[in-house]
């Protein structure tokens, strides 16, 4: 039977079982024009949804902005429509000196420091990456990465990007040995695994996260370029290969 998704505004049918998520629609823009006959589905929002083809499979590629509340409606409505496999790809502050900027990051699992998530599964559920996507990317960028450094951790999902009265908790974390911090992965980890779908994610190391380093923030950048595009790749390479 056929569902309307309504933020996404499109239909189940035309939507493929693989899907690419990312933040920007313009990086979605991107992404679409490395695909075999692209084609724009919908734009609605932060929503913008394109399919097309890649070693032989379809795949769509979905932007779901910034945060994990918009994202995971992004990500339910994907489920909804039949998706089975999805793949964040995206961008990440980094909590460890030797994680530079411009290296790459497959996340394991993340951990939830979202509001998000705390309303829809009980204390201590865990968001977890699948791990035959983790393989699929880590054997991808073996294979397409060329030289840029991929590290395989845990991360965390934090809702605030600039900080106010209270501390972030990076120094915690960092002492912890979690690798770097984005905004969405948590979501879409606890979401995948109550629908019983794969799901994953891949980041581009734009800067550090750590206070101490912040005032060095600039991802806009050869480096930070190079990484998103070989990320790009990597992820349609392993999500074809589920």
């Amino acid at each position: 039977m056929t569902k309307q998704l309504p933020n996404l505004k499109v239909t189940s049918d035309i939507l493929p079982e693989r899907v690419l998520v990312c933040g920007d629609p313009g990086r979605a823009k991107i992404i679409s024009e490395l695909l075999d006959n692209p084609v724009l589905l919908a734009q609605n929002r932060e929503y913008h949804t394109y399919s097309g083809g890649w070693n032989g499979k379809q795949v769509a590629v979905v932007s779901h902005g910034v945060g994990a509340p918009g994202a995971a409606v992004c990500f339910e409505e994907l489920i909804m429509g039949g998706v089975q496999s999805i793949i964040r790809v995206g961008t990440a502050g980094s909590y460890q000196k030797d994680v530079t900027p411009g290296s790459l990051v497959v996340s394991t699992a993340a951990v939830s420091c979202d509001g998000l998530t705390k309303q829809i599964v009980p204390p201590g559920f865990p968001a977890v990456a699948d791990r035959k996507v983790i393989e699929a990317l880590m054997n991808a960028a073996a294979l397409t990465g060329g030289d840029i450094p991929v590290k395989e951790g845990i991360t965390l999902t934090l809702d605030a990007f600039y900080s106010g009265v209270l501390e972030f908790p990076h120094q915690l974390y960092k002492k912890a040995g979690v690798v770097a911090v984005d905004m969405e992965n948590s979501a879409l980890f606890v979401i995948a695994a109550l629908k019983g779908v794969k799901s994953g994610a891949i980041m581009a190391i734009d800067g550090y996260a750590d206070a101490e380093l912040r005032d060095e923030y600039n991802p806009h950048n050869d480096l930070v370029t190079n990484a998103v595009e070989a990320e790009m790749k990597i992820a349609l390479d392993a999500i074809t290969a589920l």
